[in-house]
C-alpha cells in the first residue's frame, strides 16, 4: 500500500506543475498532461479505496 501512496503522490506533483504552467503561462500542453495525470489520479485512488477497505478487514 506504500508503494501506491508513493505512486498517488507522484501523480500528485505533476498534475500540481503542469496545472500551474496552464494556468499561468497559458500552456496547452502542460493543460493536456494535467488532464492525464488527474485521470491517472482518480485510477489510483480507486485501487487505493480498495486495499484500504480490504486491509481494515
Amino acid at each position: 500500500m506504500q508503494a501506491l501512496v508513493e505512486k498517488i503522490n507522484e501523480q500528485i506533483a505533476l498534475f500540481q506543475t503542469n496545472a500551474n504552467l496552464q494556468v499561468v503561462k497559458n500552456n496547452k500542453a502542460a493543460g493536456t498532461r494535467a488532464r492525464k495525470a488527474a485521470l491517472e489520479i482518480s485510477k489510483l485512488m480507486k485501487e487505493f479505496r480498495k486495499a484500504s477497505v480490504e486491509a481494515s478487514k
